[in-house]
């Protein structure tokens, strides 16, 4: 067997991928059991819950979610009533998004939660790999120059 010059275990995007999806199983396990939410739900509130109020299209920019989903989970979210939406002052054609006093309960215990599960994960690095990958991440999430 020849050796190939590109395998998707050597590439970062795919490893990346692969860390992101295996780090957040058990914290998305939680969230469905206990809230009955879907990932873009949890990153919704999340949004909400960490910034105030804010329009689906910012949520869009700053969780970097299709507008498709995040669309899903406002609905979701509202049906669950854990947010509300009202007509912008600015514009009406823009609806804000804030939580709902069951919306924040959600959102301290999850955020309660997430850090437990942070924790537990951090525990496998010794803090100079956890703040290296940190930093790298920051870099790495930068849009490029």
């Amino acid at each position: 067997m020849t050796e190939q010059a590109f395998h998707p275990s050597r590439f970062l995007p795919y490893l990346l991928n692969q860390a992101a999806e295996a780090s957040s199983r058990e914290f998305q396990a939680y969230y469905r059991s206990r809230y009955g939410m879907l990932r873009a739900e949890w990153r919704v509130l999340f949004h909400l819950g960490c910034y105030g109020e804010l329009s689906a299209k910012q949520i869009c920019e700053k969780a970097s979610i299709h507008k498709t989903k995040v669309s899903r989970a406002v609905a979701a979210l509202a049906e669950k009533r854990f947010l509300t939406r009202r007509p912008s002052d600015a514009d009406r054609r823009i609806e804000v998004l804030s939580l709902t006093p069951a919306g924040n309960a959600a959102f301290k215990d999850l955020s309660r939660a997430a850090e437990g599960f942070d924790a537990k994960l951090l525990a496998r690095l010794d803090p100079a790999e956890v703040e290296a990958l940190r930093r790298a991440l920051l870099v790495l999430s930068d849009p490029a120059p």
